[in-house]
Parts: structure tokens; sequence; C-alpha cells
């Protein structure tokens, strides 16, 4: 899935991500940012994610024009 960071505080983890498809917001889960290039997110930033048993966005990571769906990749 593709989205937008709606919400992100760094003390605690805690953050939402809005789904560009359903415009639904998801929960970031605890282990959201393990393996990922991102140490912090911000408002507005762009990401691909996946979510976890429990519905929430996990693996998140930037994504390629492929994964972005960039007209003529």
């Amino acid at each position: 899935m593709q989205g937008v960071i709606k919400a992100y505080d760094p003390d605690t983890g805690n953050g939402l991500v809005m789904s560009d498809t359903d415009l639904a917001d998801y929960e970031l889960a605890a282990n959201a940012l393990e393996g990922s290039i991102f140490r912090m997110l911000r408002q507005g930033q762009r990401v691909v994610f996946d979510l976890d048993t429990s519905g929430r966005a996990t693996g998140l990571h930037m994504g390629s024009e492929v994964d972005m769906g960039t007209p003529g990749y």
C-alpha cells in the first residue's frame, strides 16, 4: 500500500499513515521502522507500507517509481 504520514511522534514512535487507496488511517505498528532507512518521519511524507495481522502499518519504506505507479515505469 502507499500513503502519506498524517502524524508522527518521534518520542513515542506513535503515528498515523493515511492510505492513498481508501483514505483510511492506519496506526503505526511498534516495529514500523525496523529494517527501514527511516529513523524519523515527517507529516506529509510519502511512504509504501504493509499491514500486519492487527491492521497496523508496518514495513515502511520509500517507494520506487514502479511502487508509486509513476506513469512510464
